[in-house]
């Protein structure tokens, strides 16, 4: 099962609303993948189209209980490459579909004139427990998130550049960072940030995906911090090896040329522990002197090598 799903599936179980939680909810599915049906002189019906059979009892089961609204579904195979099942649900009855239509703000009347609204009427999402709900039909009807375990992505598929821009506002007054791209013919509302997905599954009541979406979160973030401390050590000890090698290199050519015996007695010293111990680090180095020596001195005392060595070279 898709991550979009069990959001989807989790949510469908959210039964305890109120009838204007509902409208908003069944606003927001019916405004984002919703059709209008003609029949005819002034008679109206409604077709809302998902992927997900859950969705679908949901929705039958909203539109009887809170509606008196009986309707038919229709399972039909995809022609997409997937060739999942779609399920149609066809609001027909002329005398209520029309109330309907009205009452969750897709339909004007104005004399014999009907027209469509696609903006998000604000009386509709007056209250926080409204909002939630709206949100949470955006989702159910065109909303998916990405596989967290790959990247963080959550979006909004909408069909009017209006109703995005009230969608978006209307997730943003929770302190999110919604924006609005334009793919083809549909206006996309996404999220990219994993702390901000976590915050609106917890605006649209999917506690289990939630947590399941912290848990990947922690072991993504593990993983991550893994991995940089592993770069940073495997570069240190690149930068060690590469600088003893160099060390080792200096103090040999200075033994060829004029002996280390030539060399002041502190660099004496370390120039022979360096090539007795040429895999310890500067401060093991300089723990092996009588008196100690700390690591800024003995770096000190190799690079002053390094020095003759190059004069050495340059004499040649």
């Amino acid at each position: 099962m898709s991550f979009s799903l069990r959001v989807k599936n989790e949510i469908c179980r959210y039964a305890n609303m109120s009838r204007e939680e509902a409208v908003a909810e069944l606003s927001a599915i019916m405004k984002v993948s919703g059709t209008l049906l003609l029949g005819g002189i002034k008679k109206f019906g409604f077709k809302i189209i998902t992927e997900n059979a859950p969705t679908a009892r949901f929705l039958f089961k909203l539109l009887k209980d809170k509606f008196d609204i009986h309707t038919k579904i229709l399972a039909k195979r995809s022609n997409s490459l997937k060739k999942n099942h779609i399920y149609e649900i066809i609001i027909s009855e002329d005398g209520k579909v029309r109330g309907l239509l009205k009452e969750v703000g897709i339909l004007k009347e104005e004399g014999d004139i009907f027209s469509l609204d696609y903006s998000i009427p604000r009386d509709m999402v007056r209250t926080d427990l409204l909002k939630r709900a709206y949100i949470r039909g955006a989702f159910l009807g065109g909303g998916s998130i990405s596989n967290p375990e790959k990247t963080y992505h959550l979006e909004f598929v909408t069909h009017n550049d209006v109703y995005a821009g009230d969608l978006s506002s209307l997730i943003n007054e929770y302190g999110l960072n919604s924006k609005i791209i334009q793919r083809k013919n549909s206006f996309i509302v996404y999220i990219k940030e994993g702390e901000q997905i976590v915050n609106l599954l917890s605006i649209m009541g999917a506690y289990s995906a939630l947590l399941k979406l912290e848990n990947i979160r922690i072991m993504k973030d593990m993983r991550n911090n893994v991995n940089r401390l592993v770069n940073c050590e495997t570069a240190n000890l690149s930068k060690t090896v590469n600088a003893s090698v160099r060390q080792t290199e200096s103090i040999k050519l200075i033994q060829r040329r004029i002996g280390l015996n030539r060399l002041p007695e502190n660099l004496r010293e370390i120039a022979e522990l360096r090539l007795n111990y040429p895999d310890e680090s500067l401060k093991e180095l300089g723990e092996m002197l009588k008196p100690k020596v700390g690591k800024s001195g003995v770096n000190h005392r190799l690079r002053r090598i390094e020095k003759i060595a190059e004069e050495l070279r340059k004499e040649r």
